[in-house]
């Protein structure tokens, strides 16, 4: 599975390059800070892991800039709460 990023999160795209999965953040006032704001994934890909997929591209794409996730989407919100691998980057 390849996700493209793209300005503010990471797309999975389908052979007609149409997009089927997202996580996108948006910035915030502190420049060390993003909002995990959205993740969306089509109902044919459900079940599969992609969502968690799509958080771990992010999340190393934020440690990789020495950034912390603000979470406000709910599925980010609930694995930043369910899974303490995360707690270094929480913001």
């Amino acid at each position: 599975m390849e996700f493209t990023r793209e300005a503010n999160g990471f797309v999975l795209y389908d052979d007609a390059h149409e997009m089927i999965a997202e996580i996108t953040y948006a910035p915030t006032d502190d420049p060390n800070i993003v909002e995990g704001n959205h993740t969306y994934v089509d109902p044919s890909l459900r079940g599969q892991g992609v969502a968690d997929k799509l958080l771990d591209a992010l999340v190393e794409a934020m440690r990789a800039e020495g950034k912390k996730i603000r979470p406000t989407c709910s599925f980010i919100v609930k694995r930043f709460e369910e899974n303490p691998k995360y707690a270094d980057i929480k913001a």
